[in-house]
Order: structure tokens, then C-alpha cells, then sequence
């Protein structure tokens, strides 16, 4: 047997404990490549915050711009990313989206003549190139939309096996592996919305579900699909009508909830069972924001054209059913304010305040006790895009696609103004750790 020298001894320790630090750094590595994923509406915790900065906070047509393509047809989706892969939704033989102010003027709601195709398109991150595509069906929509919505409007979703897609306009919910095959599909119905706007409800994950919040001026309901087989694991019928708001799948120190916000109220499940957990009712009219949120508190509201609903921060004490009035007093309830719902772009709450978008201006209140910290007059135009933040900064951008950033903190500190090219912003960003991918409805942009 062949016997070893000290130094032979030693050499072979050290190359083992340098193997064992690049197994270490490969191991981390992939662990942190999870954070760069941005894997559903609003990412990973369905607020729009993400704890690091790792993109640019300046860019241009010409700056910070790794790569842009052109999208086939139209949608409002958000894209995802999972795993370097970029997923998102379109509608290729209906009409584009046009500019909200446009849409407004439209009143009459039409219907597509000819057949749609309703797609999944699957875009490499590093460079923009189309990695796979899939039909998930040809067919005349059943119902019209406003100008300013399209048939591709709800965010597709991952698990990293999995990229779920829903088609609220044809009511149908696919799951596909990351290749682009088909793994299992539910159809669930396609009903008319208010004021045949059309729908928005993006799909929501957590604890092995897939969530689809159809809310719509027929029959509304909120269903839980198995994520790995499709089966229903519950349904839920919900009174109400047409609402256009995201569940929420709320990870509290108390426990898990899915906040449904619907039509003037807003209700809890348990995510397992789809069991009441609270509700509130008497919330002013249908939400389209998605509620902010932290560990301690979610922050809900809503607001129209012509009226302005409450404010309403909400802790993880809260239980049964409430009817929302001024001088409402019951556990779980923080604070409220009136007239200060966030109207179609959701808000943020990072660093002790809750960011409120609305009619030009930006509010700041704090999420200990719903004082104002701030109110600022903003140079931008219509918005429907979510705000979203990162690290310290808060971005906020219109539908031409111009983005103010700001400091997160008591008071407004602009850091930067970015406008990016001549398209039309309805979508809500996606942060893959240095990248930021902007959703026009004619290209996806890739900050970098």
C-alpha cells in the first residue's frame, strides 16, 4: 500500500476543500439565480418589489438598451422569467390596444369578425431570441372589449416546471413544461364584463396551486387548480361582478391568505381550502388596482373616473365579516382614509410607506398609521402599469412608456426621468435580476 508524504497529505486536503468551496459556489449560485426569476404578476411575492437593484435606473432609446423585439399580434400582459427564459401572452388577429385616452372615446365595445389566435411566445433573456411559440387555440371570442383592452390582458404564471396561461376571453387555463409542451388544460367559461371593458385578472400561485379570479357580470367565481395535474382543488362562487384586480397570495407572520379584492368588497381564503377567512364588504366599486403589501400589513382600495373609495390598511389579526363605513372599529383593522384609493395601476409599500399612484400625482402614506408623508404632483401622463421597486428606488411609468424614479422614503427625491421609444405602456414591468423588461404593445424592451 502506497504511503503518503505530509506534503502529498496536505496537497490532497487542499484540493478537497477547494472542491468543496466550488461545489459551495455552485450551489449558491443557483440558489441566488432563483431571485432573478420574475415568475408572475407583480413577481415573486405578487407585490412588485424585489429586495436588491441589480438593472439600470437610467435608460434610453439609446441607453442601457440590451436588445428589443417585435411582438406578434397584441396583449397588456406582463411578462415572466424563470430560469433565462422570458414567457408572455398575445392575441395575434385582433385589433391592437390603443392609448387610454384614445379607448375612452370609443364607447361601443366590438367583437373580432374572424377567428384569433390566442399564443404563448418563450424569448431567451440574454439576447431576445424567440425560443419556442404554441397556439393554444383559434377562435372568434365570444364577447367584445374596449379599445384600450385586449384578448391577452391576464399574466401568464411559473413554478419553474410549469408556465400556466389563462385566456379569460376564451376561459380557458393551460399548463405547459418549460419546452413549450403541452401539459394539462381546464376550461372554465368565458362570460361578459362591465361595460364590456373586457377582463384583466391575471393568474396568481402559492402552495401548489394556480388561483384564476374570474369575476364578470354573469356568473364570478374564484377556482385553485393542482399545478402538476390541473385537478380542481377547489371552487369558490362569489357574489358580485365584474372586477379586474389580481388575487394576492399573501405570505403574513400569521399564517397564508389569497385577498381576492371583487366588486365593492374584498374577502380572504385560506389558500389549502378556499375557507372564509375575513371579508369586507361595502368597498366602494370594483377593484382594478391589486392590494400593496408587506409582512405585516396588506393595502387595498379603489377609485373611478368620476369617485374616489378609502384607503384601507389591513393586519394579519383579522377575521369574520365587516361592512366598511368611516367610523368602522374592529380587530385587524389598522387605519383607513377616505378618498384615497388607488385607481388602475397597483401600488408599492416599501421602507414604512405605501406608494398610491393616481390622476397625476403620487401620494406617500405611511403604513404605520395612514398619515400622509407626502403628496407630489407628477410629470406623467394616463397610467395603467403597476408600480414597482427595487432596493431603495421606485419606479413609475405611463403609457408612453416615460418612467420617473424615485428614492423610497418620507419625502420625494426624483433620481432620474427615463423614456424609452414611441410606444404604448400599458403592461407592468418584470425585473429579472440585472435585466428589466418593458412590455410595449409593439416590442419587448430589455434594460440592461
Amino acid at each position: 500500500m502506497k504511503s503518503f508524504t505530509l506534503l502529498e497529505k496536505i496537497l490532497m486536503k487542499t484540493k478537497f476543500l477547494v472542491f468543496l468551496c466550488f461545489l459551495s459556489l455552485g450551489f449558491n449560485a443557483s440558489v441566488s439565480g432563483q431571485s432573478t426569476d420574475w415568475p408572475q404578476f407583480r413577481g415573486p411575492d405578487g407585490n412588485g418589489v424585489v429586495s436588491t437593484l441589480n438593472f439600470p435606473e437610467t435608460w434610453s432609446e439609446s441607453e442601457n438598451v440590451a436588445w428589443s423585439v417585435d411582438l406578434p399580434g397584441g396583449g397588456l400582459s406582463s411578462p415572466i422569467v424563470s430560469q433565462g427564459k422570458i414567457f408572455l401572452t398575445t392575441a395575434v388577429g385582433a385589433k391592437p390596444p390603443v392609448s387610454f385616452m384614445e379607448g375612452v372615446g370609443d364607447m361601443r365595445p366590438k367583437k373580432p369578425d374572424t377567428k384569433v389566435k390566442f399564443k404563448i411566445v418563450s424569448y431567451n433573456l440574454k439576447d431576445g431570441e424567440k425560443l419556442w411559440e404554441s397556439t393554444i387555440v383559434e377562435k372568434q371570442p365570444k364577447f367584445p372589449i374596449h379599445g384600450s383592452n385586449s384578448y391577452a390582458t391576464e399574466s401568464p404564471a411559473t413554478d419553474g416546471k410549469h408556465v400556466f396561461v389563462y385566456f379569460a376571453a376564451v376561459g380557458i387555463v393551460t399548463a405547459f413544461d418549460m419546452d413549450g409542451k403541452e401539459v394539462w388544460r381546464q376550461e372554465i367559461g368565458a362570460y361578459p364584463t362591465g361595460n364590456g371593458f373586457g377582463t384583466g385578472s391575471s393568474l396568481t400561485l402559492g402552495d401548489g396551486n394556480v388561483f384564476v379570479q374570474c369575476d364578470n357580470d354573469e356568473k364570478s367565481f374564484i377556482v385553485a387548480f393542482d399545478g402538476a395535474t390541473g385537478e380542481i382543488r377547489w371552487r369558490k362562487e362569489r357574489e358580485g361582478r365584474t372586477s379586474w384586480s389580481t388575487p394576492l397570495f399573501w405570505k403574513n407572520k400569521n399564517r397564508n391568505e389569497l385577498i381576492a379584492c371583487g366588486s365593492g368588497f374584498v374577502r380572504s381564503y385560506d389558500p389549502k381550502t378556499g375557507d372564509e377567512l375575513w371579508s369586507m364588504t361595502d368597498v366602494g366599486m370594483s377593484f382594478s388596482a391589486s392590494p400593496a403589501a408587506d409582512d405585516q400589513k396588506i393595502y387595498f382600495g379603489n377609485s373611478g373616473p368620476r369617485s374616489n373609495g378609502p384607503l384601507v390598511a389591513i393586519n394579519n389579526s383579522m377575521s369574520g365579516t365587516s361592512a366598511f363605513a368611516p367610523d368602522l372599529k374592529t380587530e385587524g383593522l389598522e387605519w383607513m382614509v377616505m378618498q384615497a384609493g388607488p385607481g388602475l395601476a397597483s401600488p408599492v409599500a416599501v421602507s414604512g410607506n405605501v406608494y398610491i399612484p393616481g390622476r397625476g400625482k403620487l401620494t406617500c402614506y405611511s403604513t404605520t398609521d395612514g398619515s400622509v408623508s407626502f403628496k407630489e404632483r407628477m410629470s406623467l401622463g394616463s397610467m395603467a402599469a403597476s408600480l414597482w421597486a427595487a432596493g431603495d428606488r421606485i419606479f413609475m411609468m405611463d403609457e408612453t412608456g416615460k418612467t420617473v424614479v424615485f428614492e423610497a422614503s418620507d419625502s420625494m427625491n426624483i433620481i432620474a426621468t427615463n423614456q424609452i421609444a414611441d410606444d404604448l405602456f400599458w403592461s407592468t414591468p418584470a425585473v429579472a435580476g440585472d435585466s428589466l423588461l418593458l412590455r410595449g404593445v409593439k416590442k419587448l424592451y430589455c434594460i440592461r
